[in-house]
This record gives structure tokens, C-alpha cells and sequence, in this order.
């Protein structure tokens, strides 16, 4: 074998070794989506600013505030404030893995497959139907709500189907109560699951059309800055207006100063003046 051939050979296996372990890399930086806006929220600790590509492995924390990120065409997912997740994409789905807080996603029916992960419980949207479910942690208890379409629920390999209007509860297992499905519906009071499901409601309110949210922020912030610069205007008239008057009072004073000098040949005046007339004695 020549050494020309050998050297070939080995050029092949290096860069063949080299796209392999690109591979590995590439499908760690799959793409989920991107943000379509957001308050107060960040992606691996940077401002999440509008048309952020979001990959998978990233993740995602909400404070005081709400992010909404797009997946595929029409796609959303609503998070909430105080909330933490990531994300997770293989060729047919994204999943998001929620530690804590609430997320509301919106399926179109088509398109890549959706999944929430609370911990243990996985719920997905009925596949080929239009769906908006909200799944949020609650004191250890996940809370699922169907507001449109079907969500499918899985709990330890327990399955459960939640139609739409319809809440379900699921607490967490303790050591009396492993049994898949042994959650559904326990745990919490009504109360709880309603305050939970306004403020996911809420979310969606404030942030499904989060561009509207910004330009209103963009525009208060405007306004304030319009209102800072009339205010500094109008300090700097009434010092003006401060100082015109002083120039006027000045000017009289010299004026009576003069006049009684021209009449008397004197600075005497049957006016007593604040201080002495230049050049009195």
C-alpha cells in the first residue's frame, strides 16, 4: 500500500471519528422554538429577549413576570411567574420538564408532539385535536385543567383522560400510597385548585398576546420618559421665570436709583431702598 493511500485512509477515519462525535453535540442543540416575548424572564440566566431561539437542554426561569414561547407555526406555551422549567426535543416531540410554577400550552392539532413533566406525571394533548390545557405545581400537588380539547395524563403508568372544563388534582404519592393513579383528585381543597387555575388563567390573559404586553410597557415607559423631560422643562422656566423677575427687580432699583439722582443731585429718596445706590456714599 502506498503512503499516499495510507495517509488518505487516515485523513477518512479522522474526520469520520470527527462527524461522529459532532453528533451527540448537534442533536444536544435541537431546536424547540423561540420566544415570541416575555417580562422578567431568563434562559440560562440571560435576559430573554423576543425572537430568542429557545434549544433543547436550555432552561427557563420566570420571576415576577410571564414568557411566552413559540413551537412550530402556531404553537405556544404560556409560563407563568415564579416558574422554572426546561426543555427537551427529539424528532417528534418537545417536552417540558416543570419544577415549579405553571405552564399553559396551546396545541394546534398538528404539527411536533407536546409534553408536560411534573415530576412523575406526564401530560400530553390528544393528538389531532385543538387543545389549551394549564398544568401547575401547587405545594407539591400537580393541577391539570383542560380548557379546550383533551388532555391525556399518565401517573406512574395509570392513564386518565381530562375533558375539556375539567380539573384534576393529583397529590403527591406518599409511603402508604404508591399505586399508580393513587393521587388522582386528592390533597387539596377546591379553593386551591381554583386559585390556582385563575392565576394560570391570568397568565394567559396577561401574555398570550405578549407583543401587545411590551408595546404597553414600551409605551408607559415613553410616557414617563415624555413626563420626566416636561418636568425638567418646566424647572428650568421657573428657574428662567426666577431669574427674569430678579432682573427686573435689579433694574428698578437702579431706575429709582437714577431718578433721584437726576431730580435731587443726591441718592436721597422718600423711598427707602433695600441697600445703597451704586456710587453713594
Amino acid at each position: 500500500m502506498s503512503t499516499k493511500t495510507t495517509v488518505m485512509r487516515v485523513s477518512l477515519l479522522v474526520l469520520l471519528s470527527c462527524m461522529v462525535a459532532t453528533v451527540p453535540a448537534l442533536a444536544g442543540s435541537a431546536v424547540v422554538g423561540s420566544v415570541a416575548g416575555s417580562t422578567n424572564a431568563t434562559v440560562g440566566g440571560q435576559s430573554l429577549l423576543p425572537n430568542t431561539t429557545i434549544f433543547s437542554g436550555d432552561s427557563l426561569q420566570v420571576r415576577d413576570g410571564v414568557a411566552v414561547v413559540a413551537i412550530g407555526k402556531s404553537g405556544r406555551m404560556v409560563f407563568g411567574r415564579d416558574t422554572v422549567a426546561s426543555f427537551q426535543r427529539d424528532a417528534s416531540e418537545v417536552t417540558v420538564l416543570l419544577s415549579q410554577g405553571n405552564v399553559s400550552v396551546f396545541h394546534p392539532g398538528d404539527g411536533a408532539a407536546v409534553r408536560v413533566k411534573a415530576g412523575d406525571v406526564s401530560v400530553a394533548p390528544a393528538a389531532g385535536f385543538k387543545s389549551l390545557g394549564e398544568v401547575a405545581m401547587l405545594n407539591g400537588s400537580v393541577v391539570i385543567t383542560a380548557k379546550e380539547g383533551t388532555l391525556q395524563v399518565n401517573d406512574h403508568g395509570a392513564t386518565k383522560t381530562v375533558a375539556k372544563g375539567q380539573t384534576i388534582v393529583i397529590a403527591p404519592k406518599t409511603a402508604d400510597n404508591k399505586g399508580g393513579g393513587g393521587g388522582w383528585g386528592g390533597g387539596n381543597t377546591a379553593l386551591e385548585v381554583a386559585a390556582v387555575a385563575a392565576g394560570v388563567t391570568a397568565a394567559i390573559l396577561a401574555a398570550w398576546d405578549v407583543s401587545k404586553t411590551n408595546t404597553a410597557i414600551t409605551d408607559a415607559n415613553d410616557a414617563v420618559a415624555a413626563a420626566n423631560a416636561a418636568n425638567t422643562t418646566a424647572q428650568a422656566a421657573a428657574t428662567a421665570a426666577a431669574a427674569a423677575q430678579a432682573n427686573s427687580a435689579n433694574a428698578l432699583f437702579l431706575a429709582e436709583c437714577t431718578y433721584d439722582y437726576t431730580k435731587t443731585g443726591t441718592f436721597t429718596s422718600p423711598i427707602v431702598l433695600t441697600s445703597a445706590c451704586p456710587g453713594a456714599p
